[in-house]
């Protein structure tokens, strides 16, 4: 028995990185998975994935800064039988520039309309149907970078702190329907967003991505009282937990799952 059996859930941002790790542990608990991504062929095969764990998986192709592209992909999920009962808004990206010199107003619009706009654009789109059915549960992924800002990465700090308060509001709004919402806040992963930072797409064996995973090591080893780095897979059970009836009574709650590196 999962915590999350019999219960759909759509995960934006689904097909890799942190959103696989989210849709293979729901998958886990016990919940068919809805995969929203533009990603569509990497898409279905996570989706392949999690139906060697005996769950239903399908992916629907979604932009999430386009409402069209929203609206009919959440259309298409709630095709699912009994339609969704969770919310995860995972989907996000960072900025192509790190140094503050170099960052521009395109960063700042590409942050905004993914990581902020889309978790609205999508969350309007599905709660209308949390009410219909009396309940839901929201997920939104935000991050460390929200909780405090610092000389780099601003476009992506400030989206991410968006997504801690609109979790709040949306708490606050929709509490009292039964649905609740909170947030994740990971810390230091080693994914392609952490790789892009670098611009490196070459393979891990690649001089620039073996000096960045040291860098990555290094940073762990100074900052993170855990000493050791957070995967997919952690990301993911906290999600299974807050998108379960053991979280009733959570709402409005940012959890941090980063090793220590913030205490707050």
């Amino acid at each position: 028995m999962g915590r999350l059996d019999g219960k759909t859930a759509l995960v934006t941002g689904g097909a890799r990185g942190i959103g696989r790790g989210i849709a293979l542990e729901l998958a886990k608990e016990g919940a068919d998975v809805v995969i929203a991504d533009l990603l569509v062929d990497v898409g279905e095969e996570t989706a392949a994935e999690l139906r060697t764990l005996g769950r239903k998986a399908s992916v629907v192709e979604m932009d999430v800064t386009d409402t069209a592209s929203v609206d009919a992909g959440v259309a298409q999920a709630l095709e699912q039988p009994g339609g969704l009962e969770i919310l995860v808004n995972n989907a996000g990206v960072i900025v192509d520039h790190t140094n503050p010199a170099d960052t521009d107003e395109q960063d700042w619009d590409v942050c905004f309309e993914v990581n902020l706009k889309g978790i609205w654009k999508v969350s309007e789109a599905v709660v209308p149907h949390f009410l219909e059915r009396g309940g839901g549960k929201i997920v939104n992924i935000a991050s460390i970078a929200g909780r405090r800002g610092g000389d780099d990465l601003a476009p992506y700090s400030a989206s991410k702190a968006g997504v801690i308060s609109l979790t709040q509001s949306q708490a606050a709004a929709l509490g009292r329907h039964n649905i609740n919402a909170n947030a994740i806040c990971p810390g230091l992963l080693w994914t392609d967003m952490w790789r892009k930072l670098e611009g490196m797409f070459q393979g891990d064996a690649a001089e620039e991505v073996v000096e960045r995973r040291q860098k990555f090591e290094a940073e762990l080893a100074e900052r993170c009282p855990l000493r050791r780095e957070q995967t997919p897979e952690d990301v993911g059970k906290a999600v299974a937990f807050l998108a379960s009836e053991d979280a009733r009574n959570i709402t409005g709650q940012a959890l941090n799952v980063d090793g220590g590196l913030r205490m707050n």
